[in-house]
């Protein structure tokens, strides 16, 4: 069984930063990507930025630059540093990952973490 535990959400003013960290855990063989989606009532979940096998990365064009997503290989984790918020960041943040463990491949969402930008 895998589990993924989000932390870092909270409030923030607008033009803050803030740091989601999520952590997988489990009888983990390997990982091949670890994303963030955002989601806001009524809405779809969004890509906001991924990191894949080899530390390659991907980002939503709207946060490009202001955006920063990074792992630890050691402690399967992946951070989402977030620079400059703006209130229309506000969302659910919820990690997926794609990883192999000891059943084979398989895909897992977290509980997601609530942030929101407000002064």
């Amino acid at each position: 069984q895998v589990q993924l535990g989000e932390s870092g959400g909270g409030l923030v003013q607008p033009g803050g930063p803030l740091k989601l960290s999520c952590a997988a855990s489990g009888s983990i063989v390997s990982i091949y990507a670890m994303p963030w989606y955002r989601q806001t009532p009524g809405n779809q979940r969004d890509l906001v930025a991924k990191i894949s096998v080899g530390g390659v990365t991907t980002y939503a064009d709207s946060e490009k630059g202001l955006f920063t997503i990074s792992g630890d290989n050691d402690k399967n984790t992946v951070y989402l540093t977030m620079n400059n918020l703006k209130p229309e960041d506000t969302a659910v943040y919820y990690c997926w990952a794609d990883l192999h463990t000891d059943r084979g491949w398989s895909t897992y969402w977290g509980q997601g973490t609530q942030v929101t930008v407000s002064s």
